[in-house]
């Protein structure tokens, strides 16, 4: 007989949904903690300072692991550790855990780069990164109207600004809502395909999968698809397929 395993799990309040119902589903005791979307917009430094005080909280007694709820998340992740081992997944960035594999993602995404994803838990907890006093495009001015950029340095130079810093969509022309089936919310791609017409984008709608998420949480940690970070090593960036590696 296979005893239960207790994990914490830290996790970004992106996955809420699909995470607690994984929690649920799992054959092992899960405590969560889900943190703000916000961390992602603060710049590397320090959303890797919040998630290692997060850490460092967890009771090394009670658990057998932590479980990271993250991608790389440019590079928020480098660098954690922790007196247990700690299990990340192989991927860059939330969209890979949503559609069940980082090779499912480098297809799509290599077809559709100009893509901007949406699910349930960016519509419920999107948040504008203007609104975040410590998120980059703050700090970096980027939340600032026309007239104060014209106030600060000159109307020539707002346009530059408001051009180059704050039209942070032009990358962008397709909205992709994916479903992973947790919950029906018809009512939430109606919004999302809205928002795409206003703004002239396509839209698609995509299939998800929490295959990745269930495995993190049940124990099932493929090397080639999940990193286990052995007690006081931390994690690197490995610049490869494998994407992140130890220190």
């Amino acid at each position: 007989m296979t005893l239960q395993k207790r994990y914490k799990l830290i996790a970004c309040e992106v996955m809420f949904r699909e995470l607690s119902y994984c929690a649920a589903k799992s054959k092992n005791i899960i405590d969560v903690v889900f943190l703000s979307k916000g961390l992602h917009d603060m710049g590397a430094e320090k959303m890797l300072s919040s998630l290692q005080d997060e850490i460092d909280r967890v009771d090394i007694e009670k658990y057998e692991a932590i479980l990271l709820g993250y991608a790389l998340c440019n590079n928020g992740i480098v660098g954690l550790r922790s007196s247990i081992p700690i299990i990340v997944p192989r991927a860059h960035d939330c969209i890979t855990l949503l559609l069940g594999s980082k090779e499912r993602y480098k297809e799509y995404h290599s077809k559709n780069s100009a893509t901007f994803f949406k699910s349930t838990g960016w519509v419920e907890r999107d948040i504008n990164p203007s609104d975040v006093k410590e998120s980059v495009t703050t700090q970096l001015g980027m939340n600032k109207t026309y007239d104060e950029y014209v106030k600060e340095f000159g109307e020539e130079n707002a346009a530059f600004l408001m051009e180059t810093l704050c039209n942070w969509t032009a990358n962008y022309n397709k909205y992709t809502y994916i479903d992973t089936n947790v919950g029906d919310f018809s009512e939430y791609k109606k919004i999302v395909e809205q928002q795409a017409k206003e703004k002239g984008w396509e839209y698609e709608e995509l299939n998800g999968d929490i295959r990745l998420l269930m495995n993190l949480l049940n124990g099932e940690w493929n090397p080639e698809e999940f990193l286990v970070v052995p007690s006081q090593r931390s994690i690197k960036n490995s610049y490869d397929d494998d994407i992140i590696g130890l220190e």
